[in-house]
This record gives C-alpha cells, sequence and structure tokens, in this order.
C-alpha cells in the first residue's frame, strides 16, 4: 500500500456494530467518511473521541433511503479525499416488531426495500466507476443467517425479502467488476444485541453468554476483523462470497410456531 492512504465510506458509522467497523479503519491507518442519519449528539461525542484522527474524518448526515442523500455522501467524500477504496454498507433499516405479512404497512415495505436493497443499487452506481478506475475496490454488504439459501423468516418478510435480493445482487456486482480489481461480498452476523454492538471481544468472554455454543456473545470487533480481512488487499480472491460470523447460534427460526 506504500504511502498511499486508503478511504471508507461507512453508512450509520456512528454507533453500534458501524461504529466498531469505523474503529478498526481508522486505526489501520485509513480516512473514513462517517455517514449518520440523525444522533447529533453521538458524533459531538466521537469528534471528541477520535480527535486523534480528525484529519481523517468526514461525518455526513444524511438518509440513505434517499437518493440525493447518497448522492450527497459521495460526492462531498470525492471533494475531500478524492478516492473511494472501500465501501460499507452497514446501515440498513429493520423493523423490531414481530408482525405477518399482513400487518405491515406499505411505508414500512418500502422502507426496508429503500434502505436494505435499493441504497446499495444507488451507492453502486456511483461508486463503482470511482474503483473501476482505481483499479481497486472492496464493496461489504450486510445480510443474514443462511440469507444465501431464501430461508422463510417468519415476522420479518420484508427484512428478509430485501437481504435475500442484495445477496445475489452482490454476487453478481463481484462478477461484473471482478477485472477491475473490485470484490463484493455479504457478511452476516449473528445475534448481536445492546451494548455488545460496540464491545470487544475481551469483553464478550469476560462475562460470558450460555445461550451460544461458543459461550460468549458476538460483538462489533467480530464484525469488524471479519470486514477488515476481507478488505484486505491480498483477499482478491475472496468475492461473490457470503460469509456468516453467528458463534453457532440458530437466528432466524427461533420464533416459529
Amino acid at each position: 500500500m506504500g504511502d498511499l492512504m486508503r478511504h471508507a465510506i461507512i453508512t450509520a458509522g456512528s454507533k453500534g456494530i458501524g461504529r466498531k467497523v469505523t474503529e478498526h479503519f481508522l486505526q489501520n491507518g485509513c480516512s473514513v467518511t462517517i455517514n449518520y442519519r440523525s444522533d447529533f449528539a453521538r458524533v459531538q461525542e466521537l469528534m471528541d473521541e477520535w480527535k486523534l484522527y480528525e484529519d481523517r474524518i468526514l461525518f455526513i448526515r444524511g438518509d440513505i433511503t434517499k437518493k440525493a442523500d447518497i448522492q450527497k455522501i459521495v460526492e462531498q467524500t470525492m471533494v475531500s479525499f478524492g478516492r473511494i477504496d472501500y465501501f460499507i454498507n452497514n446501515a440498513g433499516p429493520y423493523i423490531f416488531v414481530r408482525k405477518k405479512l399482513v400487518d405491515y404497512e406499505d411505508y414500512e415495505w418500502y422502507e426496508m426495500i429503500e434502505g436494505n436493497l435499493s441504497a446499495v443499487f444507488h451507492f453502486s452506481k456511483l461508486i463503482i466507476p470511482i474503483m473501476r478506475q482505481q483499479q481497486f475496490g472492496r464493496i461489504v454488504t450486510y445480510g443474514f443467517q443462511d440469507a444465501d439459501q431464501s430461508p422463510a423468516w417468519i415476522y420479518r418478510s420484508a427484512y428478509s425479502a430485501a437481504k435475500v435480493g442484495l445477496v445475489s445482487l452482490t454476487k453478481t456486482i463481484a462478477i461484473e467488476e471482478a477485472n477491475f480489481g473490485i470484490t463484493a461480498n455479504m457478511i452476516c452476523p449473528g445475534d448481536i444485541e445492546g451494548e455488545m454492538k460496540e464491545s470487544d471481544i475481551e469483553f464478550a468472554r469476560k462475562i460470558k453468554n450460555s445461550d451460544t455454543p461458543i459461550g460468549r456473545s458476538g460483538t462489533g470487533e467480530d464484525i469488524a476483523r471479519l470486514i477488515g480481512f476481507i478488505c484486505e488487499e491480498d483477499s482478491d480472491m475472496i468475492t461473490g462470497s457470503v460469509i456468516s460470523a453467528t458463534g453457532g447460534v440458530e437466528v432466524i427460526h427461533r420464533h416459529r410456531q
């Protein structure tokens, strides 16, 4: 890599798993565009916490369900840093209330599709030409356990439909862009809840968790480490892959009746 500073765009990179992913890239010498939707207080905290990296950070407010906001994120990134090496599509709307398909409102369906599938389409159209010029790029999307097998996920019909579509889109991008030095992969986190999203592995091992076969909860650090690995220059053989990090937990069938 030499003296070249790589740049990452991380959507929803100010909290949860995204925050740990952002930290990983900053600690490994990258500059980062951190997209957030509305949490100004958190952004102010991070500006103080990451003061050491302030010349390598760009915070951009934006709703990834809106095409105009996606354009703004990419355009402002290019003005500030002139390149995009990693696109980490960490943001993904999710409806926490469990309900059957017939009980979904139309707007909920469209938010799931726009935020989890269409957003990747709009980002990719803008970012892939930049990565082609660089002859290098890493695109990372997020899925769920076994998404590549198109499983039923009871009470999560809209979200799961969007993510299963995203599996095919991710794999297609991988093939279409392979000769440009661009990879595209999907990672599938397990059941990472609450404070564990911003926690590290050492903390998870201390508190233990008998609900998982490996004896601890998954953490944001687990996902950040996996993303970091598939974004390495020498990870170019890993493309079009769907990779799970669940600790052996059965995520999608817990509420089947």
